[in-house]
Order: C-alpha cells, then sequence, then structure tokens
C-alpha cells in the first residue's frame, strides 16, 4: 500500500472511478479502464499492482450485488404468487401468472405448464407463455414419453441444452414434432408435488441451446410449489362451496319439505272435514281443484265417473291406476296425473288430475294426500249405499213377489223417494260381458227416482215411463256405452200401481228371453215391439193395437184419400204374390197394381216384403178381416 501513497492522486482517482461504476452498475468490461487509464499516466508498477487488485475487490462485490438483485427479483416474484395464492379467485388466473413469472425470472422464450390426467394416465399442456404453436398448446405426453413425461413419472427435475439431440429421453414422434414447431431447444421441467403425489409439471424453455443452472432449477421448484399449492388450494376451495352449496340446498329442501307437509296437512284437514260434514264427491273434487288449480275427475273402482270438475273430463286409462296402486305413488302420463284411491290393499277408484303437467313434489304429496281423503269419502258412499241398496232390495223383491200391502208398499217407497202412484215400467237387464254387480250399479245411477236390485237372479229396474220399448231401447244404449259391452234390456208396463208391478215384470223377463232367443242381443225392446210374437207372448193380446201398428199407414191413408192400398196388399198375399193373379182378382190394370204396391213401399218400408215382415203383415191382414166381420 506503500506506492499507493506515493502517487495519492492516480491511485484515488481510479478507485474512485471503480465506485462509480459500482455505484452505476456498469458492465464488468468497464473495470479494466481505471487499470488502462493508469497506465497511459505513468503508473509505477505498485500502484498499477494495487489498482488490479482493487479492481478483482469490485468485480467480485459486482457479483455479489447482481446475485443479491437477482435473489431479492425471485424472492419478490414468490412473495408475489404468495399474494396471489392468499387472494385466490380464478385458479386460471393465478396459473397464468405463475408460469409468466417462471418465463421471465429464467429469462426463458417460452413457458409452460402440464398436469396430470389420472383418468386416461397421461398429462396434457394447462397453461403456456410464449408458445406460437398450437400443436404444443394442445400437447398431450404419456407417462415417461419425453422429458416432461419422464418428469411427471419418476417426479424429479430434468434439464436438457438440446432437446432434439439428448438420448436420456423417450422420443416419440407427437412429441417431437410438437417441440420442433415450437423451434425449443433447451427445456427443463420440474415436478408439481401434493405431498408424495406428481400432479403436473412446470417447464422453462428456450430456443437456442443454454445450460440452466441449480438456482434456476431450484427458482423454478419454488414456483411449481407454488403452483401446487394453488391447484390444491383451489380444489379445497372448490369442495368447500359445494359443501355449502349442498348444504343450502339441504337446507332448501328441508324448508320446502316442512312447508309442503303443513300445506298437505292443511289441505288434508280441510278435505276430510268436509267429507265428515256430507260433502259428496262433486264438493270434494271442487276443493281439491282449486287447492291445485287444475282439473279433477274422479272415477269409482270399475272406471266410472263420479265427478268431474275444472273443465275437464274424460276415460279412465287402467294402466296408470295400475302403475300407481302397485307403486303407491302418483303417476304422470301426456299431462295428467293419476293416483289410485285405496283402502288398503283395496282398489276403491282414481283420481285424475288435469292441467298440471309441471306439478311439482308438494302439489304431488297434496294430490296424494287428497286420495286418501277420496278413499275415506267412497268408503261412507259405500257404507250409505249398501244400506240405502238392501232397503231397496227389500222393497223390490215385495213389490214384484206381490207381498204385502200395497198401500204399505207405497209407504215405504215414498219414504225412499220413489213415487208409486206413477205409471212405472218394468226393466229386465242382461250382460254376457259383465259382472252382475257392475250391471246393478250402472243400472242404479241410471234408475235415480226409481229401484233397482237383484230379484230371481236377474237385474231389474223399476222406473217411471209410459213408453217402456223406448225407454228400454235407450237403457241398453247407456248401459253398453258405461260397461263396453252389449245389454240386452226386456221391459214391461206401464204398470197402474204396486199390484200389477209383478205381472209386469214376468213379462218383461219373457220379452228379455225372447229377444235373446231371437239373436238381438245389445237390444232393448217391450213385447209390443216385438210383433206378433209379442202378442203370443204377452199375456193379454192386444189384437188391435197390433193391427194399427202394423197397418196403420196403409189404414190412414186409405181413409183420407179413398184408396185400397189396404185391399190390394191383402190380395197380393193371397194370390201367392202374382202381380197377374192379383190385377184380375181386383179387376185393375197390373201398372196400377206395381203403383199402388210402390206406394205401399213407402208408406211401411221398402222391406215389407221380406220374410219376416211379409209375414207379419199377412198376420195383421188376416186380424183386420176378423174385426171387420165382428
Amino acid at each position: 500500500m506503500g506506492g499507493l501513497g506515493d502517487n495519492p492522486l492516480t491511485c484515488g482517482a481510479a478507485l474512485r472511478r471503480l465506485l462509480d461504476l459500482l455505484a452505476s452498475g456498469a458492465g464488468a468490461e468497464e473495470f479494466a479502464r481505471p487499470a488502462a487509464e493508469a497506465r497511459e499516466a505513468g503508473a509505477n508498477p505498485a500502484e498499477l499492482g494495487e489498482i488490479s487488485a482493487a479492481t478483482e475487490v469490485a468485480l467480485r462485490i459486482r457479483r455479489t450485488l447482481s446475485q443479491h438483485r437477482r435473489r431479492e427479483t425471485e424472492l419478490t416474484a414468490l412473495f408475489d404468487t404468495a399474494s396471489d395464492l392468499a387472494a385466490l379467485r380464478n385458479l386460471d388466473a393465478v396459473l397464468r401468472a405463475i408460469v409468466h413469472r417462471a418465463r421471465l425470472l429464467l429469462g426463458t422464450d417460452v413457458a409452460y405448464m402440464s398436469l396430470n390426467d389420472d383418468t386416461v394416465g397421461d398429462t396434457y399442456m394447462r397453461v403456456t407463455d410464449g408458445s406460437v404453436s398450437a400443436a404444443f398448446q394442445q400437447l398431450r405426453l404419456g407417462m415417461g414419453e419425453g422429458l416432461g413425461g419422464l418428469v411427471a413419472h419418476t417426479a424429479r427435475p430434468y434439464a436438457t441444452g438440446d432437446y432434439q439431440d439428448d438420448p436420456r429421453f423417450k422420443h416419440t414422434f407427437t412429441i417431437d414434432s410438437a417441440v420442433a414447431e415450437e423451434g425449443l431447444h433447451a427445456i427443463l421441467g420440474v415436478p408439481l408435488m401434493l405431498g408424495p403425489k406428481v400432479i403436473g409439471v412446470l417447464y422453462a424453455s428456450d430456443r437456442s441451446p443454454r445450460t440452466f443452472s441449480p438456482q434456476e432449477v431450484n427458482l423454478l421448484s419454488s414456483l411449481a410449489d407454488h403452483a401446487a399449492i394453488a391447484i390444491d388450494s383451489a380444489r379445497l376451495l372448490e369442495e368447500t362451496r359445494a359443501a355449502l352449496d349442498d348444504l343450502n340446498a339441504a337446507s332448501a329442501t328441508i324448508s320446502a319439505h316442512s312447508a309442503a307437509m303443513r300445506r298437505a296437512e292443511e289441505a288434508h284437514d280441510q278435505l276430510t272435514d268436509l267429507v265428515l260434514r256430507g260433502g259428496g264427491a262433486d264438493e270434494v273434487a271442487a276443493a281439491l281443484a282449486d287447492l291445485l288449480d287444475g282439473g279433477i275427475v274422479l272415477h269409482d273402482a270399475d272406471g266410472a265417473e263420479l265427478a268431474a270438475t275444472g273443465g275437464q273430463s274424460g276415460t279412465l286409462s287402467a294402466p296408470d291406476v295400475t302403475a300407481s296402486r302397485s307403486s303407491g305413488r302418483a303417476v304422470e302420463r301426456d299431462g295428467t296425473w293419476v293416483c289410485a284411491v285405496l283402502a288398503g290393499p283395496e282398489l276403491l277408484g282414481s283420481l285424475a288430475l288435469t292441467g298440471r303437467a309441471d306439478l311439482s313434489d308438494a302439489d304431488r304429496l297434496l294430490f296424494e294426500r287428497a286420495a286418501v281423503v277420496t278413499a275415506l269419502l267412497l268408503l261412507l258412499r259405500r257404507s250409505v249405499a249398501e244400506a240405502e241398496e238392501r232397503v231397496r232390495g227389500e222393497l223390490l223383491s215385495d213389490l214384484l213377489s206381490s207381498t204385502g200391502d200395497p198401500a204399505a208398499l207405497t209407504v215405504r217407497a215414498r219414504r225412499l223417494g220413489v213415487t208409486l202412484t206413477r205409471p212405472h215400467a218394468v226393466f229386465v237387464l242382461h250382460a254376457e260381458g259383465a259382472p252382475r254387480h257392475r250391471l246393478l250399479a250402472c243400472g242404479a245411477r241410471i234408475a235415480r227416482g226409481g229401484l233397482a236390485g237383484i230379484h230371481h237372479e236377474q237385474v231389474v229396474l223399476v222406473m217411471p215411463s209410459d213408453q217402456p220399448g223406448s225407454r228400454a231401447e235407450s237403457l241398453a244404449e247407456q248401459l253398453a256405452q258405461s260397461l263396453g259391452t252389449p245389454v240386452t234390456v226386456g221391459a214391461a208396463g206401464p204398470a197402474p200401481g204396486p199390484a200389477a208391478l209383478a205381472a209386469a215384470h214376468a213379462e218383461a223377463a219373457r220379452c228379455l228371453s225372447a229377444l235373446r232367443a231371437l239373436g238381438h242381443t245389445g237390444q232393448g225392446a217391450a213385447l209390443a215391439d216385438l210383433g206378433f210374437l209379442g202378442v203370443l207372448l204377452g199375456d193379454q193380446a192386444d189384437l188391435k193395437g197390433y193391427v194399427d201398428r202394423t197397418l196403420g199407414p196403409l189404414l190412414d191413408y186409405d181413409d183420407q184419400r179413398g184408396t185400397a192400398l189396404v185391399a190390394t196388399l191383402d190380395a197380393y198375399f193371397t194370390q201367392g204374390a202374382s202381380l197377374t193373379r192379383t190385377k184380375d182378382a181386383l179387376h185393375v190394370h197390373v201398372n196400377t197394381v206395381v203403383q199402388r204396391l210402390e206406394r205401399i213401399g213407402r208408406l211401411v218400408g221398402e222391406d215389407w216384403n221380406s220374410p219376416a215382415r211379409a209375414l207379419e203383415f199377412q198376420l195383421a191382414l188376416r186380424l183386420h178381416r176378423l174385426s171387420r166381420a165382428a
């Protein structure tokens, strides 16, 4: 140091110059200039030696400061990453920030991250920064393939100065072509670890060959640890959110279920009170329609409609009732909900709800509760109906058996709402395709204001009517439509009082037997409608009525116009349906006979000459001749 003191101006200037270079952060090549300037200024060897030693110290200080600045930058990046993790809101944003910082800190051209796919068993690109190749950004690596696949498989960092020429890695066409398309040479990959498990790989890569230092490997590993924490935190956060959502959903479901139960219980109490106060099927259906804001149709166990409200009505879907009965729940088909009405295992009927295809769980529960109340209603109805049916059946049997005082029978009937002082007709029913109890139930619904029951193993109706034949015909149609099978109805009457009902029943039974014997199944008629068979089977032969029903149109026409249609028809049958013999017997031209027969066809029907009707006309003509002779 003695030499430095001999020329303080020269050495001091050189030292100050070195300090200025350190302070300004000058490049390493700048630190050689103070020694060169001192040499030019004529410094002696001792001074030059001191300046050279000071230059080496300055360079070491510069390197230390550079390392400290780089470490400070790395720590700042790590702190920023930790701050991102603390405020984690979007996982993708955090991962993109980590990859971008890795690219900046290591000074590479490209940085990217891949994550393992446990389902497929490979690793796929999740985030890239600086990449320009679409094939590279969509690259998937099998475990053990390429540098990244090897890192993911072994959980160890790997680096290469020039990937394409490095034989340590398992090269595949897909990986090599993607790396070549991106133009990469130097690649560093470190594992993303969650405990002992590798979940992915973080990479830094250059488009020119280079060597990665241990410090760079450590820095990238630190960033990889932060990335793994971010992924795990996001997973835990998502699981927490999902658990909270499930908890909130469960709470909402419990609240909704409680509200639905309360609403169903209130509706159940309301409907039960309505039934116990004597409300009928129509009132229950109307109340339920208001509660559910839809149309309600109530059927009995046989599928007969008992009530309909809300502007809806229709046929019953038996398969839907069966499905509801099996499951114990309401079922939906084509916008209509159906619920079986049960009393234990017994099917009492069914409820149908229309206009509510979007029935909520709460309303479905209410609808199913309503079926329980409806079961109570139907059981009460059945009990009342059975008691009334028993009373009405006993009265019917007494009337048709001619037992008891007619006046007493009239009083008993009046108590049931039946006025026997009015003319009543008796109808005997038969259906091959339906059980007798169903036929009786359908008949009883129609015979309101009358009586229905079983007498001598036959379903019998006693109803107010003075035209039993036409009423029997309409009864056959109504019952067939309700039961879905032909129903034959024999009728008799009208009976002028209770005492005449037994005879009317016997005649109605003979009429039913005649209808079935003649093959008129599914029809309804009285004996008077059966022509001469009715005359033969009837207890009192109404010959004049038979003649009037058969020849009436011709007799009226002759009386009004002075023609001889009846005489012409009589001569035609008498002469064996011969036009020639008929015109000779009548002393008229054959065309006149033809014209008269055509007129007859227009008055009584074109089938007047068929065998069955010809027999009717011939019998009526003979009775007419006998009555005139008498």
